[in-house]
């Protein structure tokens, strides 16, 4: 059977490829939010894990507000990623792991989420900018792009998303395949974009989430999406893809690294390596 390794979360604000597109790693205003991978580096080449469980918000480029689907999962053979107007250079295509897909959906179908199956799947810089911090060179992995709606209400509860999280979780143990698996969740810290709240950032509520994702992964399904939005901005709703990782993440975990960093593009972002421990 398939073994989960551990989550990995991150901030996925289009910022992030620019700077790594002019090679800015190293300036200032970028190096504390790009230090904080270097240790997280070193663990994925101890643990080469060989697919990654991508979970995503699209912000459409693949979906669009007359056509969202609350969870989309991809079972394509590759995954291509197009211009969104940020001026981030176009990547590769990325390897899809089709037979995981499909065990997923079906998993999932059978556990009652109505999920939207895609065949053919353009992604984001919500999924790519991701992969290219924790594999800042080439890209070694197979994927399986997930999709959570974090645009179009009514969106899908952090219990639900923590749900579906267990269910992929789930799905992946049972896989028939000797692969090594890496759960990722992207999207948040706390941010507003617009608004009277533009520019808004809660980062004691960010730090509390970021542990309880250690000590107690269920703490923020008690709160509604209108209760999130308050307390994370209408952005940072974007942690539904972090509670989904800790969800599909069995059992207790082993904190690899965290870092937390305000302000990238008026984003708090937030990074987290956590091992599985069950």
């Amino acid at each position: 059977m398939a073994t989960i390794l551990g989550g990995l979360t991150t901030s996925h604000v289009p910022a992030i490829g620019g700077a790594i597109a002019r090679k800015q790693q190293g300036e200032p205003y970028w190096k504390p939010f790009f230090d904080g991978f270097l240790p997280v580096h070193k663990w994925l080449e101890e643990v080469k894990p060989d697919v990654a469980v991508v979970f995503y918000n699209d912000h459409g480029l693949n979906f669009f507000l007359d056509k969202m689907p609350t969870f989309a999962v991809g079972a394509a053979p590759e995954y291509r990623n197009a211009d969104e107007g940020w001026g981030i250079p176009t990547l590769p295509p990325f390897a899809g792991e089709t037979g995981l897909s499909w065990h997923i959906i079906e998993h999932l179908v059978e556990r009652e989420f109505d999920v939207t199956t895609c065949q053919e799947m353009l992604v984001d810089h919500a999924f790519t900018l991701p992969l290219k911090l924790f594999w800042p060179d080439a890209i070694p992995v197979t994927t399986v792009p997930i999709c959570i709606n974090t645009v179009q209400f009514p969106l899908p509860s952090a219990r639900r998303c923590y749900a579906l999280g267990q269910a992929v979780g789930q799905a992946i143990q049972s896989w028939d395949s000797d692969k090594r698996v890496v759960v990722i969740g992207t999207g948040g810290l706390s941010h507003q974009l617009d608004g009277e709240r533009a520019g808004f950032i809660n980062k004691p509520f960010d730090l509390k989430f970021m542990d309880s994702l250690v000590n107690d992964p269920e703490w923020a399904t008690q709160f509604s999406i209108h209760e999130l939005v308050e307390k994370a901005g209408t952005q940072g709703v974007e942690l539904l893809m972090w509670l989904a990782t800790r969800g599909a993440v069995p059992g207790r975990v082993r904190k690899v690294h965290t870092n937390y960093h305000i302000p990238i593009s008026n984003t708090a972002a937030g990074m987290m390596a956590l091992a599985s421990a069950a």
